[in-house]
């Protein structure tokens, strides 16, 4: 694929993942992908034949890398699991008053509303948490209870988001960032 190919199917990805984070897989049409991203129509299906699965399903898994990119980075000495952790929500909680509350996690919308139902886009979900708590299981790996920890944290990142898009505030992210010192203090 030349240039111009890789910067269409960005493009696409790129508008798929902001409609698909705000208004949810079912509030998400291709018109308004190919709208948003300014794309041809036949670009949609030439980049993606699988349809809207196949273009979701790689927006997830693609932002789902990039935070997995951040949690995988190596860590610094001086800086704590429960100091990487609190920096994380900082990160989100930034992210996420940006856009007016209205991007939380770039998975949990899609496995939300899709997990019990289609089956490839569960997969892809999965994958991209079972890469995150792996990511968060090597920063604990000092630990005898790494695997529990990692769950657990995400678990209380992902509640936290969730709380913080739908109270509009940052409150449950700060109170999140206080129990994680003190559960991985």
């Amino acid at each position: 694929m030349g240039q111009k190919g890789a910067e269409t199917r960005d493009r696409l990805l790129d508008a798929t993942q902001e409609l698909v984070e705000t208004a949810g897989y079912f509030g998400t049409g291709l018109n308004q992908v190919i709208a948003v991203s300014g794309a041809p129509r036949g670009s949609l299906y030439f980049h993606f034949p699988g349809g809207k699965d196949q273009l979701v399903g790689e927006s997830v898994r693609r932002a789902g890398q990039a935070i997995g990119d951040a949690l995988g980075e190596p860590a610094d000495t001086d800086t704590s699991p429960a100091e990487f952790v609190e920096g994380v929500l900082r990160h989100l909680g930034d992210r996420l008053a940006e856009s007016d509350w209205r991007k939380g996690c770039p998975v949990a919308t899609v496995a939300l509303e899709t997990a019990a139902v289609n089956d490839p886009l569960q997969e892809v979900c999965s994958e991209v948490y079972s890469s995150w708590e792996a990511a968060l299981r090597a920063r604990l790996a000092s630990r005898p209870d790494a695997d529990d920890l990692a769950v657990t944290v995400l678990a209380l990142v992902e509640g936290a988001l969730l709380l913080a898009r739908a109270h509009r505030s940052r409150d449950p992210l700060e109170r999140v960032a206080r129990q994680i010192h003190t559960l991985l203090g």
